[in-house]
């Protein structure tokens, strides 16, 4: 028998949790063969939303939940000591679990991952890394820091490309992944202290492959496969274009039905339509890996339905698969 791949699940994190969390974790045992899946949670409520039963699924009870609005998420952590988000933190930090996914509050989870799974010693604050699906089909781009950490430094920035390197290489399988740093401009010399300094880190960092700085408005070009910025920045870019794609692709339905001519031409064009949306499709990337911490953490969107928390379980799947920790703390000592 093949190797199972032992994922936990906080069941109760999410807007649609727990439905779309159990039933999502119920798709990703009938497509993964090799994972196994622990759902921790309000037992009652995980059970009445299964499907049905599944020997690779077992449900730890959990009976507190951090709300998605909590507003002192490491203080929530250190409190609801029962939640669902910090009993499955446990587990995977005491290698109950191999990796652990949530769709739960964003900080609550970076604050779980940095005081309970802890930090590697190497790494200065940990990283989000979402995968942002860009016009070049079948092709995405890191973007790493998408929000852990708000505070600016040149050194952390210089950070995240390390981290988000390692990760293209050894995870998406880039052997020499083109870094960008974001930036107001593309000229060397653009953007306030900390960018110039951070700049100056990579370019002169010959295991990197930076090309220079790179504008939000080609973060979805496919130009490059990391960009590399402050949490603070690169979160407010990702909202902008995960807003900006969702309601262009709304804007168009709209106007195509809005008359006789267009609803004709939508039926024909279907297809290409369908593969558009494919194409720029956020649910299939699988959420963002919480970089720098000494297990597996995915964050799933917080709206997540139960696709797309298959595919964050997918996500984590292949972080353990490609044993990804190891290779991170190896390359950075």
């Amino acid at each position: 028998m093949s190797k199972l791949f032992r994922i936990g699940v906080d069941a109760m994190g999410g807007d649609n949790a727990p439905a779309e969390i159990v039933k999502g974790a119920y798709m990703a045992v009938e497509k993964y063969a090799d994972v196994e899946l622990t759902l921790f949670g309000r037992e009652d409520d995980i059970k009445r939303h299964l499907p049905a039963s599944h020997n690779r699924i077992k449900i730890i009870h959990c009976e507190d939940v951090i709300p998605m609005d909590t507003s002192d998420p490491a203080m929530a952590i250190r409190r609801q000591k029962e939640s669902s988000l910090v009993m499955a933190s446990k587990a995977v930090k005491d290698g109950e679990i191999d990796a652990l996914v949530s769709a739960g509050a964003t900080g609550a989870l970076i604050a779980a991952g940095t005081l309970l799974v802890k930090r590697l010693k190497s790494v200065d604050r940990p990283a989000l890394a979402p995968l942002v699906p860009t016009v070049k089909k079948g092709a995405t781009t890191i973007l790493c820091d998408a929000g852990a950490t708000s505070e600016s430094k040149a050194s952390f920035i210089y950070q995240n490309a390390k981290l988000a390197d390692i990760y293209a290489k050894n995870v998406l399988g880039i052997q020499n992944p083109r870094i960008g740093l974001l930036n107001i401009g593309t000229e060397d010399a653009k953007g306030g202290a900390e960018q110039v300094e951070a700049f100056a880190l990579l370019k002169n960092d010959t295991s990197l492959n930076f090309l220079g700085n790179i504008e939000s408005k080609s973060m979805i070009s496919g130009d490059v496969d990391i960009i590399a910025t402050d949490g603070y920045s690169g979160n407010i870019a990702l909202k902008a274009v995960e807003g900006t794609a969702k309601d262009l692709l709304s804007l168009l339905k709209d106007e195509i039905l809005s008359t006789t001519k267009g609803k004709i031409g939508g039926l024909l064009l279907k297809s290409t339509f369908d593969g558009l949306k494919e194409i720029i499709n956020p649910k299939t990337v699988g959420g963002a890996i919480l970089l720098g911490i000494s297990a597996p953490v995915i964050k799933s969107p917080g709206s997540s339905d139960a696709e797309t928390f298959m595919y964050s379980i997918g996500h984590a799947k292949k972080a353990v698969e490609n044993d990804v920790i190891s290779k991170i703390e190896n390359a950075l000592e």
